[in-house]
């Protein structure tokens, strides 16, 4: 069956589809490709079968459409004969049959005729051919259009055991033309899409023999737009030539008993398959000679009345039980001897026809090509390989060979799938937990540059009184001498007033916007010499621990004393009752890490979010200005590097104790950031 690709028997309508691969799962020819997220069916690798059709829940595969030829064919001058498939009465529960033929008559069809004679026909040449044959003849029967194909296509070498003999729709055509002329037109009725490849293969069993065909879903769309009531038709029986126990042939066995012969379970001289897994399995065993039959009878549904084009829902045994019914009245009301004369009337009919090799297999690749693509999917061991069937195919090794063959994605394994995005969920979570720091780091700059302008201008305009204040009271400290009680007043104004200009210098730091000098400097060493310079309290044990190899960076040495300095400071400020403050200093590639920890008393979380706030202080008044750690924020982020802080104040979540973290680049970019300045305030 080769169909020409410009008019292909089943295609996507890309809008509809959901890419749930269940048309892949269902296709035993595996001839439809995920393609760029849609599902593409291959007309050269499709044999017609429908079961896509059929389980497609979203509707989204069109069929090849028969309705405008037949209606063209109607319209023309030539009589037109409706030939119907014997599986007619599992589709057509809801009428009788001679209101069916009526409706056909009345839609303008010369002739209405049952395939049962044709399939008559056909189990008469397959009873004779095995008759004929010698015992170690083997053939496949070929009433199944879909079978043929799929035995051409990826069994060539099993196209010698195709019985060369029509299928009942192609024997009937034949015997009306025989009976009324060349001249009259022939359209086929019945349940199957693999008929519409049949009818137009430019190959077998050749064009023009059918010419036009119909699902049973397509006349019942042209009966309703026509409007053919019943009760405005008549009802009247088929045309002769009547058939006999050929109308079981749209049930699976069918002709095995339309032709008298025995499938014989001991004898083994004749297997049945149907369905879409055991007619695969059928042929494969057929073709590795582990099948010892001499008559393969295989359909690729589960019977004709299970194809694509039957629109009735009832269940298989439902519609077995409705042919079965149909058959046994149509017996009864036979006339043997004028059926028995319509056969030998077509004694002479050339039943024969041909196949093609329309080999459509890939190389199979090589193993390595093959785990390559395992590993892509994440499947590097036998405990990887789930099997789930999720993507369409039965194994994962399945599957990474039709990704091979440019069948399939790696996208369409669903573990895969899911674990890929399980990974960009977690990439996801820290991309947002990276921009939320960022975004409050960038908050928190912008607040510092409006608080260094806005501390810019008081220290501005505070320093000049400020100045005036100080002088006099120096000054009047002077010339009150030694007089006591004035003495006392006067030297608490000079020791504000004092405090006051170091306050307003811390501001003016604060604000300015300072460079950073960068040189290469041994951090360890630095952390050393900055230690030695402080004077610790002597209940607090100080240590510095430094990692062997190289801890140089490139940074501006006074500035990060000063980083030290300050937390430091405040480690000592925060273990009143003495314990140990540890200095670390790590490095890896491209960094280097300081990190200062104290056994104190901690920080609160309520206050975590504010210690680097110009101002924020918990010391008590004239203790410390609250400017320490937002001078040390705006060194280090002038460094590009990054200072964090983790603590915790609740002795029965653990020990206390303070933990800062600084980050600094090895190397600097020639042009450092302009920010915050550092001050000579200490501590915060």
């Amino acid at each position: 069956m080769n169909v020409p690709h410009s008019n292909p028997l089943v295609s996507t309508i890309r809008e509809h589809c959901r890419v749930c691969y269940t048309c892949v799962r269902e296709c035993p020819a595996k001839a439809i490709r995920i393609n760029e997220g849609q599902a593409q069916v291959l007309p050269e690798r499709c044999i017609g079968c429908g079961n896509c059709v059929r389980v497609c829940s979203q509707h989204a595969k069109r069929v090849q459409g028969g309705i405008e030829p037949t209606e063209a064919l109607l319209a023309g001058e030539r009589p037109v004969a409706a030939i119907v498939a014997p599986s007619f009465p599992a589709e057509f529960t809801d009428i009788t049959t001679g209101r069916l033929v009526g409706q056909l008559r009345a839609m303008g069809f010369a002739r209405v005729c049952e395939v049962a004679f044709g399939a008559d026909l056909v189990a008469r040449a397959y009873r004779d051919l095995l008759a004929n044959s010698g015992p170690d003849a083997r053939f496949i029967a070929t009433s199944c259009p879909a079978i043929v194909g799929y035995v051409e296509r990826y069994h060539p070498e099993l196209i010698g055991a195709l019985a060369p003999i029509v299928s009942p729709m192609v024997a009937t055509a034949r015997a009306l033309r025989q009976l009324h002329g060349p001249a009259l037109r022939v359209v086929f009725i019945g349940p199957c899409i693999a008929k519409k490849g049949e009818q137009i293969d430019p190959e077998t069993p050749g064009p023009g023999e059918v010419d036009a065909v119909l699902t049973f879903v397509e006349l019942r769309e042209m009966i309703l737009t026509r409007r053919l009531h019943l009760q405005a038709v008549e009802e009247t029986d088929f045309d002769e030539p009547h058939g006999g126990a050929g109308a079981l042939f749209s049930i699976s066995r069918g002709l095995l008993q339309a032709a008298n012969i025995q499938e014989d379970l001991l004898a083994g001289d004749v297997v049945t398959a149907a369905g879409r897994q055991g007619f695969v399995e059928a042929l494969k065993e057929f073709a590795d000679n582990t099948l010892d039959a001499r008559l393969l009878e295989v359909l690729c549904c589960d019977g004709c009345i299970m194809g694509a084009g039957v629109s009735n829902a009832a269940p298989l045994f439902k519609r077995r039980s409705r042919v079965s019914q149909y058959v046994r009245e149509r017996l009864a009301r036979l006339d043997p001897a004028r059926w028995q004369q319509s056969m030998d009337q077509m004694s002479g009919l050339d039943l024969s026809r041909r196949y093609i090799d329309n080999d459509q297999r890939i190389p199979v690749p090589f193993e390595e090509e093959v785990r390559q693509i395992m590993a892509r999917m994440g499947k590097r061991g036998p405990e990887d390989e789930l099997n789930c069937g999720a993507c369409g195919y039965d194994t994962c090794y399945d599957h990474a060979v039709a990704i091979f063959k440019g069948l399939a994605e790696i996208e369409m394994c669903l573990p895969h799938t899911i674990e890929h995005l399980r990974k960009a969920i977690q990439e996801l979570a820290v991309s947002n937990d990276q921009l939320a720091s960022t975004q409050a780091a960038l908050m928190h700059s912008e607040k510092l540059a409006s608080m260094g302008q806005l501390a810019a201008g008081i220290a501005h305009e505070v320093n000049n009184p400020l100045g005036v204040v100080l002088m006099y009271a120096h000054l009047l400290l002077e010339e009150a001498g030694q007089q006591g009680h004035l003495r006392d007043d006067l030297s608490m104004i000079a020791e504000q007033a004092d405090r006051c200009k170091k306050i307003v210098a811390g501001l003016l730091h604060f604000a300015r916007q300072n460079k950073v000098v960068l040189q290469a400097t041994d951090l360890a060493d630095l952390a050393r010499r900055a230690l030695r310079t402080l004077q610790a309290p002597d209940d607090v044990e100080v240590r510095v621990e430094a990692d062997p190899g190289d801890l140089t960076a490139e940074v501006d040495r006074d500035q990060i004393v000063q980083v030290l300095t300050n937390l430091a400071t405040n480690a000592f400020a925060a273990m009143p009752d003495g314990g140990m403050l540890t200095l670390s200093v790590e490095g890896s590639d491209s960094q280097v890490r300081l990190r200062v920890r104290d056994t104190g008393v901690g920080i609160v979380p309520e206050n975590l979010a504010k210690i680097f706030e110009p101002f924020f202080t918990t010391k008590q008044i004239g203790k410390g200005t609250g400017l320490g750690l937002a001078v040390t924020y705006g060194i280090v982020k002038m460094h590009r590097g990054d200072i964090t802080v983790e603590s915790n104040a609740d002795p029965s979540a653990g020990p206390t104790g303070t933990s800062f973290t600084v980050v600094l680049p090895r190397t600097s970019p020639k042009e450092p950031e302009r920010l915050l300045g550092a001050s000579e305030e200490s501590a915060g």
